[in-house]
């Protein structure tokens, strides 16, 4: 990765590649905005994207290819059974993982959805670092449950500490005696932690996981989806892997555990995804739960055109030039955010910067939930679409009281490839306005509330008329078409 150094400018992170296609970005001005955020019932997963200005929901599946994956597309051979796009992306993936065998399912919930169906059963438990929406309630749901066992410094806001995804391995020994190792279904390692600020975990960290679970004979499954970001923080935080490339880093991971699975939607650029395995009989187990729920072995529900792109784009994710672009942006947002004193996660991670609303909105009891509001309060102060992450992402206790979040927090995706850093000034100005008038934010509560996922399709009004009145500061500030 080549150091890029300034003659008469302080150091900024560097684009690594060109724009060849633009897509037109539209402002709406603040009153429209304020009536969008009603339609949408005060949820940024509601909101059409053609009113957004900048989309920082997520990173998945919206990141940028490059020629070379677009071109790889025209290749695609869309047979149904038998497709040699899926040998291909099979060998590829044996090449960087070691791995022979190759599930193929269209996304990271589809992965988890056949991991789960295949080992959770009523009583079993799941442990992880930290849990995942989708991941946790694909467990819960077939009577499993989880226990969390990310270090207790992995959930204070401020920190300098290089791995807040690590999991404390004394816990994860008294855990599994409590349990008991038959009734541990597997030990999962996200990396890194997405529902913590996408703090990353070490390779010494895994290897000794991985260690106690061979220990107690019980299955490993890392979660994938993350592992570019993870890549680079082990590279250039990890003493011992420094002078180590990212393919021997992705290989020395891959050769801990039992099963790899990802997001393909992240890890890959493109849309799909994969469960890894070397066990052929623990491939057998699970190879008719693809035709059944996905689609057949040899497409599992993707599209062949996706498969031929991400083929090229894991050979890009194993390039450090590549993958170090969104580190690098988040972690320039979080310092300026920072500095500023606008309370953030840090250090900052993958995945996306991320703001402390649990600090911000202090003033907002968590059962109102502050990250959901403030979430709010960025698309109308500036048409950011965000994603709350704290509380609301949560599914309420049996007793139908709120299960309070750890951490509440906005995250403010950096799709890889796709925001220039003036977009990332933008964001960073609109933030300190809204930190500056954080006390005219207020609550939100639900007025349709699913009983799963609720963060992804329920609706909810505010508790009073704070939207109006802090689009009238804002308005007030900027002007009307702003």
């Amino acid at each position: 990765m080549p150091a890029i150094k300034f003659y008469k400018h302080e150091p900024i992170p560097m684009e690594m590649h060109k724009v060849k296609i633009v897509q037109q970005l539209n402002l709406l001005p603040a009153d429209e905005r304020l009536k969008k955020m009603y339609d949408a019932g005060f949820n940024t997963f509601q909101l059409h994207n053609g009113d957004i200005f900048m989309d920082m929901l997520t990173d998945s599946g919206v990141n940028a290819m490059s020629d070379l994956m677009q071109s790889a597309t025209l290749r695609a051979d869309d047979a149904y059974a038998g497709s040699e796009t899926f040998y291909r992306m099979q060998a590829k993936l044996e090449e960087i993982f070691g791995m022979k065998y190759c599930l193929p399912a269209h996304q990271g919930r589809a992965c988890e959805n056949i991991l789960a169906t295949r080992f959770v059963e009523e009583g079993k438990c799941v442990i992880m670092n930290y849990h995942f929406t989708t991941t946790k309630a694909h467990i819960t749901r077939l009577g499993g449950h989880v226990e969390e066992l990310v270090k207790d410094e992995g959930l204070v806001s401020k920190s300098t500490l290089p791995f807040k995804g690590n999991i404390d391995l004394e816990k994860l020994e008294a855990c599994i005696q409590k349990e008991t190792p038959e009734n541990v279904a597997f030990i999962r390692v996200e990396a890194g932690t997405n529902l913590i600020g996408g703090q990353p975990i070490s390779y010494e960290n895994m290897k000794a996981v991985t260690d106690i679970a061979k220990k107690y004979g019980i299955l490993t499954v890392m979660d994938a989806s993350l592992l570019q970001d993870n890549l680079y923080f082990i590279k250039i935080r990890e003493e011992s892997m420094k002078e180590k490339s990212i393919r021997e880093i992705t290989r020395m991971i891959a050769d801990l555990f039992d099963i790899v699975y990802f997001s393909a939607r992240k890890f890959g650029f493109a849309r799909g995804g994969a469960i890894l395995l070397r066990d052929e009989e623990l491939y057998h187990s699970m190879e008719d739960l693809i035709p059944m729920f996905e689609g057949f072995l040899t497409y599992g529900g993707m599209s062949v055109k996706e498969m031929e792109a991400m083929i090229v784009g894991f050979d890009e994710s194993m390039e450090m030039d590549v993958i170090s672009q969104g580190p690098q942006f988040i972690d320039y947002c979080v310092k300026q955010l920072d500095a500023y004193g606008v309370p953030m996660i840090t250090p900052g991670g993958g995945l996306g910067a991320h703001l402390d609303a649990m600090d911000i909105c202090s003033h907002i009891p968590q059962e109102e939930y502050p990250a959901g509001a403030l979430v709010c309060a960025l698309y109308l102060c500036g048409g950011i679409r965000g994603m709350e992450r704290g509380t609301l992402s949560e599914e309420r206790n049996p007793d139908g009281s709120e299960r309070l979040s750890s951490m509440e927090l906005v995250r403010l995706a950096f799709p890889r490839r796709v925001f220039t850093l003036s977009q990332t000034e933008y964001v960073i100005d609109r933030v300190k306005w809204v930190y500056d008038h954080r006390e005219l934010i207020g609550g939100i509560h639900f007025v349709h509330e699913p009983k799963t996922l609720r963060f992804f399709t329920g609706l909810l009004e505010p508790t009073s008329d704070w939207p109006e009145k802090l689009v009238a500061a804002y308005k007030a500030e900027f002007g009307e078409d702003q």
